[in-house]
């Protein structure tokens, strides 16, 4: 079976078998399903598409990337920090999700409305057939995929974001600028923090699917904390066919991290909610919080940035 994000779920033939998979049929993963009926947007106003076709020169495709700019973004000069969001179809619009959007403006226009500073958020398509391999850097032999996350994160690292600060009024500094997702998208916003610290001091990690590439367990480890990081990690009890197995690798990375040097309730907070599941509506539910404590302080004064082009104020 697949997992509403479209990745395998690890069953007891996946995760303890000598054997190979047997091949599955494939479905585009968060895609609406064929022959399911169109939904109405539930976008709001705050959300646009950047672009349908933005151009991945480090993987040599292009993507959809959706743009969230805060309420006050055009009447006042504030500059903002940004959080960069995979599996873009499901993070605004449920006319374009697979099972649910995580409600992000939804969620960002009543934190603001109550007084908070507010953020940018830039999401990105996955690639359909090619998300495992693009939420992972390792390939799996066994479920098939995976090999493309290096080539994906330099592309959010050194194309995207610099396009970003470059047009739109960012706090381009790393305490300032967050990658997260779920699922894969938990495990490659990971491997982003880790790979790029000078980039990404924040990093959401909902749900992650480490079974997929345990090799990050091993990465991790030779990781070297930097001040000011923020690592959020939540995953629920009651996670596909297997609860057990993504509990005990969110147990295992969070004692990895420490064993780097990473230090409970300071650069890392982390919940298992015994509700949990594998779906949108959890992670819609916990992304609120997650939000708070990544980006808490936000509302401080930001240093003085460089001039920005004309796009940043149109």
């Amino acid at each position: 079976m697949r997992d509403w994000n479209g990745q395998l779920r690890p069953t007891l033939l996946a995760l303890l078998a000598a054997t190979a998979l047997p091949a599955l049929p494939a479905l585009p993963a968060c895609a609406q399903a064929p022959g399911a009926e169109a939904r109405a947007s539930t976008a709001r106003a705050t959300v646009s598409v950047l672009d349908t076709a933005f151009a991945m020169p480090q993987l040599g495709r292009t993507r959809r990337v959706w743009l969230y700019l805060p309420p006050d973004y055009h009447t006042s000069t504030k500059r903002y920090p940004v959080l960069y969001l995979h599996d873009g179809q499901n993070v605004f619009d449920a006319a374009t999700s697979y099972a649910g959007e995580w409600g992000v403006d939804e969620a960002l226009d009543s934190l603001h409305a109550a007084g908070g500073w507010g953020a940018i958020v830039v999401a990105v398509d996955n690639g359909q057939q090619r998300r495992l391999d693009e939420y992972s850097p390792w390939r799996n032999p066994r479920h098939g995929g995976g090999g493309e996350g290096d080539a994906y994160v330099d592309f959010l690292a050194t194309t995207l974001k610099p396009h970003i600060d470059r047009h739109y009024r960012t706090r381009p500094d790393r305490l300032n600028t967050g990658v997260a997702g779920s699922s894969m998208g938990g495990l490659i916003s990971l491997y982003a923090a880790l790979k790029y610290p000078e980039v990404f001091g924040r990093a959401g990690v909902f749900s992650p699917a480490f079974w997929f590439a345990p090799e990050l367990f091993g990465y991790a480890r030779a990781a070297a904390p930097r001040p000011g990081t923020r690592f959020y990690f939540v995953t629920g009890a009651r996670e596909g066919d297997r609860p057990e197995v993504y509990v005990a690798d969110h147990r295992r990375m969070l004692d990895t991290l420490a064993a780097a040097g990473f230090r409970r309730g300071v650069e890392i907070e982390e919940h298992v909610r015994a509700d949990g599941t594998h779906s949108e509506g959890f992670w819609r539910r916990e992304f609120p919080a997650a939000y708070r404590w990544l980006f808490r302080g936000t509302e401080a004064p930001a240093a003085p940035a460089a001039p920005v082009s004309p796009m940043q104020t149109p």
